[in-house]
Parts: C-alpha cells; sequence; structure tokens
C-alpha cells in the first residue's frame, strides 16, 4: 500500500534539487517512511562487569576514583632548599587597536 507523498511535480523537483545542489527531503512525515513502533532488541557484546556478582554500581563507577591531585614537590622544601627564581618582569596588558564606530 503507497500512498501519493504530497510533493511538487518531477519537473519542479528536478530544478528544486538543482538548485539546492542536494536531494530535497521533506520535513513532513508520512506513515510508509517512519520506524515500527516495536524495532528488534539491540545484540550488545557483554561488558566488562556482566559475570560479577554483588556488582553494586557504586563500586565499579569511575568517577568515585577520582581524588584530588597530591603534591609531588610541596612549595615549603623549595623555599628550605633556598632555590630561588629569577624575578620576572611584570606583563603589560595588551589594549585593542582604533575602535571603529559604524553608527
Amino acid at each position: 500500500m503507497s500512498r501519493n507523498i504530497r510533493d511538487i511535480s518531477p519537473f519542479l523537483q528536478k530544478i528544486r534539487n538543482f538548485l539546492l545542489g542536494r536531494s530535497h527531503t521533506l520535513a513532513v512525515r508520512f506513515q510508509d517512511n517512519l520506524a515500527t513502533r516495536s524495532p528488534p532488541l539491540p545484540d550488545l557484546p557483554d561488558g566488562p562487569s556482566h559475570r560479577l556478582s554483588a556488582n553494586y554500581y557504586c563500586g565499579r563507577d569511575a568517577r568515585r576514583e577520582v581524588i584530588p591531585p597530591e603534591q609531588v614537590f610541596p612549595a615549603a622544601k623549595m623555599i628550605e632548599s633556598g632555590e630561588t627564581s629569577p624575578p620576572s618582569k611584570p606583563v603589560k596588558s595588551r589594549t585593542p587597536g582604533k575602535l571603529f564606530l559604524w553608527d
């Protein structure tokens, strides 16, 4: 059962497609072009935790394992060692160039 889809004549369709540079797709949805309401279930491979028993979510959530970064070389030890950094010049901030007032 194919219904006639509302569109312009075939000659005007070819002109429209030429001017668009592609094939035009209608924004209106027709029953023949829609997916079924009961698609087949996906066939996904098993994940890394599918065979574990008592596999709680909080135990396998990677976001819970994130901790604040550790300080490898604390600043207090750097001061005790006597190392000094050379004085840096103050950075002068840049300003934009001439403004163009268009109105």
